[in-house]
Formats: C-alpha cells, structure tokens, sequence
C-alpha cells in the first residue's frame, strides 16, 4: 500500500572526530599489524572522539550541517530522532541533549536502539510519522562513540570500530518516490553473538562486571559475518522487489561499513561491484553512523545523482537488519 503522503530526504549531514587512529598505531597497542588488519578488515584507520566529546556532541555536528544542506532551520523539525547504542547515558535520551544544542525546541525528541541498524530503523520510523501526516519534518541522526566502550585490549574488536555521526532531514512531499517501503528483521535468539553484557539491568555495574570487562563490545566475528551477508542480501533484494524494481535499477548500493569482506561478499551474491559505495577503509565501523556517513559521503563526492535509485541495507546487533531503497531527488 502505497504511504498517504510520500517523504523525501531533503538534506544530509555528517561529523567525525578530529582524532585519527592508524593501524600502525594499533601494533603498538596489541598484537596485531597493519597488513593484518588492512587485509582482513579492509580498515586503515578511524577517527576517535575526544575525551570530552560525547555521542550527543557529534550528533549535533552531523545534524547541523544536514539542516544547513537542506535549508530548513531547527525551529522547524518536529521530530528528531537518534539511533545509537552509546547513548551520554541511560537518562535521559541522548536526542534530548542533541535538541538543546541545536536549538531544536520544537521537536519531541527520542533514542532509537537497534544497533548498527539504528539509522535505517529511525530513517522508516520518521518517514512513516510524516507519511501518516503526525509531523512534515524529521531529523534523523545515527551518532556512535564506540571508543567509548570496546576493550581496548582485545585485539579481535578494538581494531574493528570508530566514532562519528551522520545525519537526515526528512519532509513531506516528493516530486519523485521519495523513500520508499522498507524490509526491516529482527532475531533475539543471536543477541548473545555481539552485545554488551554488563552494566545493564541484567548485569547492573559492579566491580565483578567491570573486573570481567563486561562493560565492553563482545563479539562471536565468524557468526556475525555470516549472518550479516545473508541477512542483507535478502532484506535488500526483498526490498527492492517490493517496490516493483529490479536490481539491474539500483545506481548505487550503500551496505552497512562493517568490513570490506562483508561488503565485497554481498557485492559478489548480488553480481554488484561496480555500484556498492565503501569508506569503511577511512572510518572503521561506526554503527549506527555509518549508513549515515556513507550516504552523505556518496552524495557530496557526486556518486550519488538527483533521479538515481538507491539501495540501502544494514545488519547489527540484537540481530537486527533491514534494507530500504530510496529516489534521490536533491
């Protein structure tokens, strides 16, 4: 069924810490080499917040400049939304403190936790409140400070991630198909593959789960690899037959930055090389920012072109994927 009015993305936006993390400076850390993790991971660096940056600081960066891309002032968001799993803190919401800094007083604000997952979940959340006709006006933001709670010990993960946020106007009305109808999936039955186990309700702070480092990223590499590819090759070609469209249609790809062995299968699955968009190789993995980066990336550098059709497909903890396509119209 088609929405009753069609979303457009009208702006987009993005931030990274100053700070930039080599592999190089990783040999110096754990055991580990640059050719390693370069090979492995398809990674040659990432950027690291500053100590006294929090996710909500790069989120305000990134949010800024998609209203300045889109035109709109702060005052005229009604929704902002912040897909993260390395919130300021447990209260209140980190989209709460990204309201004050931008000045976005007109806006009910929340956290959206689906982890890597979490823009293209708030992105189909905020489309379906302005298609209902609830808001004309959404801000989408994906912000992570993942230096903020991996083990910097544990060689398997801490060369994995990064910080940065990236950013979304939405608003109603669309001269093309705006963003279309998603294909969204969840399984809870493979939480325990990539977690943080402690200092949640489960396993509140305790000098036992810090002792145990349960406060940090744990992860199962081979399970999650192997899900992610299935899960988005299929989330994204159901998308894209939900839509009516082909895949011979899409102009670009943008899969989520978790490593370049990911994405360079998904690219072989689905007989796309030479259209799937990859910065994995500046950044890392930033979870829930990395759509978002990635997005604006490819459509301030002109890979991304007014009329072309755009796949977009994730996969991150819990598990929990999706994809969705979408008609650039800017």
């Amino acid at each position: 069924m088609e929405s009753v009015r069609r979303v457009s993305i009208a702006g987009t936006g993005s931030y990274v810490p100053e700070r930039v993390l080599t592999n190089k400076d990783f040999e110096e850390m754990v055991d580990t080499s640059d050719e390693w993790i370069e090979a492995r991971t398809g990674m040659k660096e990432r950027h690291i917040a500053a100590p006294e940056e929090a996710t909500s600081d790069l989120a305000a960066k990134a949010a800024v400049k998609a209203l300045e891309d889109s035109g709109i002032t702060a005052q005229e968001v009604e929704l902002l939304i912040v897909a993260t799993l390395t919130p300021d803190m447990f209260l209140p919401s980190t989209a709460c403190f990204v309201q004050e800094k931008i000045g976005a007083k007109n806006a009910y604000c929340y956290d959206l936790g689906a982890a890597c997952s979490g823009f293209l979940f708030a992105l189909e959340t905020a489309k379906n409140q302005i298609a209902s006709g609830a808001v004309d006006t959404a801000l989408v933001v994906g912000a992570e400070t993942m230096s903020a709670f991996i083990d910097w010990e544990d060689r398997n993960t801490c060369i994995l991630f990064g910080d940065g946020a990236g950013a979304a106007v939405l608003r109603a009305g669309s001269k093309g198909r705006g963003v279309m109808d998603a294909v969204l999936g969840s399984d809870g039955s493979l939480a325990h593959l990539l977690w943080i186990p402690g200092c949640g309700s489960r396993h509140p702070a305790s000098p036992e789960v810090l002792e145990k480092r349960m406060q940090f990223v744990k992860m199962e590499g081979r399970e999650v690899f192997k899900h992610a590819v299935t899960r988005m090759c299929e989330s994204v070609v159901k998308a894209i037959e939900k839509n009516g469209l082909t895949v011979d249609q899409i102009g670009c790809f943008i899969p989520h930055q978790a490593n370049i062995r990911i994405i360079d299968s998904i690219a072989k699955r689905l007989k796309i090389r030479d259209r799937i968009y990859v910065n994995v190789q500046k950044y890392a993995n930033t979870s829930a920012a990395a759509l978002a980066i990635a997005l604006d990336e490819a459509v301030k550098d002109g890979t991304i072109k007014r009329g072309d059709l755009v796949a977009l497909t994730v996969f991150g903890g819990g598990f929990t994927w999706g994809a969705t396509v979408l008609e650039w119209e800017k």
